[in-house]
């Protein structure tokens, strides 16, 4: 019988994706990029700086769309 439990984990990401905005650029192909909860991060990659990025394992994985970031209080 198969074991539904990892069958469940094999479907989930083995990361997660991080959405930032590029605010400085390196001499050695990195970049800063400032998380929306206002973390900043060193990865790898180059983008221009003021461009909305997603990040993942510690590179860039490109363009993220720039939209309105809408916060709710529950």
């Amino acid at each position: 019988m198969p074991n539904l439990w990892r069958q469940f984990q094999d479907l989930l990401p083995t990361s997660v994706t991080l959405i930032g905005t590029v605010v400085a650029t390196h001499a050695d192909h990195t970049v800063s990029v400032q998380l929306l909860d206002g973390g900043l991060l060193r990865v790898a990659g180059s983008a221009a700086e003021g461009t909305r990025v997603f990040v993942r394992d510690g590179r860039l994985e490109g363009e993220a769309p720039s939209l309105p970031l809408e916060v709710i209080d529950i």
